[in-house]
């Protein structure tokens, strides 16, 4: 009885999360075209089908997914260091979309 209160106690006392935000169409374009605007002198097939996913995606959470295929093609385009710079400078877009534990930079 004593380890089910103690659980019961620990679940209330624990951080609660933020409640999301409703996304809205223009805050989706928004994070869209950040993300869009980064790799937007990048060409090819691979860059193409990177920008049909950032058009495809539904959700804030999505895009901060694509990220990651956003700094390989930067870094095949330019290097790791222009890259970094990119998708760090769009940590700002995804504050309040993502949860702040994935808000990590890229060194």
């Amino acid at each position: 009885m004593i380890a089910t209160i103690a659980r019961i106690v620990s679940v209330a006392l624990r951080p609660r999360r933020p409640a999301h935000r409703t996304v809205h169409l223009k805050d989706l374009h928004g994070i869209r075209q950040a993300l869009g605007d980064c790799v937007s002198d990048c060409d090819g097939t691979s860059a193409q089908r990177l920008r049909n996913r950032i058009e495809q995606a539904r959700t804030p959470q999505e895009l901060w997914l694509l990220r990651n295929d956003a700094y390989q093609l930067i870094s095949q385009r330019h290097n790791q260091q222009v890259a970094a710079e990119r998708i760090n400078a769009l940590m700002t877009t995804f504050e309040g979309w993502v949860d702040p534990k994935q808000l990590v930079r890229i060194k």
